[in-house]
């Protein structure tokens, strides 16, 4: 495995320094968080994030995330060009070195929580979600706004777009997401960049909207979509791991294959549509962290994987779910874990 950590740009306050401090770290994963969703990526703002990290004394080799355009997802609107200006995107990103792309389908809204600072009982704060609480939250209303959302939509603006998603089904996601496969995967073979879907999260409907990266079945159905190497996942065990009936490490073996990309973090399964966000340590949440690893590692992983959101401790103060401290000990405690399948192999 090649371990990686999230780094959000200039502004994040987690800097390289700090990063590069963490053991085994050999380099971040980042995106240009600037560029309008939908244009097309110039080479030398790729080449000047590169260099600002290899100076650092890190390596940039995957991207994340390449966002989605709307007009994509809906199939309409001017979804021709903005898959031409990824596919330039691509282009470039291979040129700079890129060989890793983790992306998203999800309609309108990333990754999806109720609250951002739950206080845990040892005091520390993490995400959590709670689905009556979601529920009486309204998208229109101007006050709701996560991390990772594209904050440039009017009020105006995402009213049309969830009115015009009240007309797409889960089978007219499924048909456009296989329209933009069936043109950018071409490229990312021609250009030799892998592209990296992430699940749905949470990987049930939010607001209405259709979701459907959420479960074995449903990746499956991704995967012959586009039949190619060059067509994989990033599995994320947080994402998928808060439906009970995904087996995390199952799918590890089912398709080791095509995981580029692995976010690594535990998560606690409080009730139905319910959780929070726990550290990394098993027994800390509803997942076997030492089970999936060993998925990763009976199958002969090589790709790359990072430890995931993290709770605040220590008095720390950041961005949501992107603190160093407890990614870090994360991180840690990814490596202790795979050390000891390694050695525990070699005898």
């Amino acid at each position: 495995m090649k371990m990686t950590f999230r780094w959000y740009g200039e502004s994040d306050p987690v800097t390289l320094e700090q990063i590069r401090q963490i053991p085994n770290i050999k380099g971040v994963v980042s995106a240009i968080y600037d560029i309008p969703v939908g244009e097309a990526w110039p080479y030398d703002r790729i080449m000047k994030l590169k260099q600002t990290v290899e100076d650092a004394g890190l390596a940039l080799s995957v991207i994340e995330s390449v966002p989605v355009h709307e007009d994509i997802k809906t199939g309409d609107g001017d979804r021709d060009r903005y898959i031409e200006n990824y596919c330039i995107t691509l282009r470039n990103l291979s040129k700079a070195g890129i060989d890793t792309v983790c992306y998203n389908f999800m309609p309108v809204f990333d990754w999806t929580r109720s609250e951002l600072d739950h206080r845990l009982p040892d005091g520390s704060t993490a995400l959590i979600y709670d689905e009556k609480t979601v529920a009486k939250m309204n998208p229109l209303g101007g006050d709701l706004s996560l991390p990772g959302w594209d904050a440039s939509y009017t009020k105006e603006g995402m009213k049309a777009l969830l009115e015009k998603y009240q007309t797409i089904t889960e089978e007219d996601l499924w048909n456009n997401l296989k329209y933009f496969l069936d043109r950018v995967i071409k490229v990312a073979e021609e250009v030799h960049v892998k592209m990296a879907i992430h699940p749905d999260d949470p990987p049930w409907s939010i607001f209405g909207l259709p979701r459907i990266i959420t479960k074995k079945e449903n990746i499956e159905r991704f995967l012959k979509l586009y039949d190619s190497p060059y067509n994989g996942l990033t599995l994320c065990s947080g994402s998928l791991g808060v439906l009970a009936s995904n087996d995390i490490a199952d799918m590890v073996y089912s398709f080791c294959s095509r995981i580029h990309f692995a976010h690594i973090r535990n998560v606690k399964i409080t009730g139905d549509k319910c959780f929070e966000e726990a550290g990394h340590l098993s027994s800390g949440g509803s997942l076997d962290m030492v089970k999936i690893l060993k998925a990763y590692h009976d199958c002969g992983f090589c790709g790359y994987i990072r430890p995931d959101h993290g709770r605040m401790i220590w008095g720390e103060k950041g961005r949501p779910g992107y603190g160093l401290y407890d990614r870090a000990l994360g991180a840690a405690y990814i490596n202790g874990i795979w050390e000891t399948l390694e050695k525990t192999t070699q005898k």
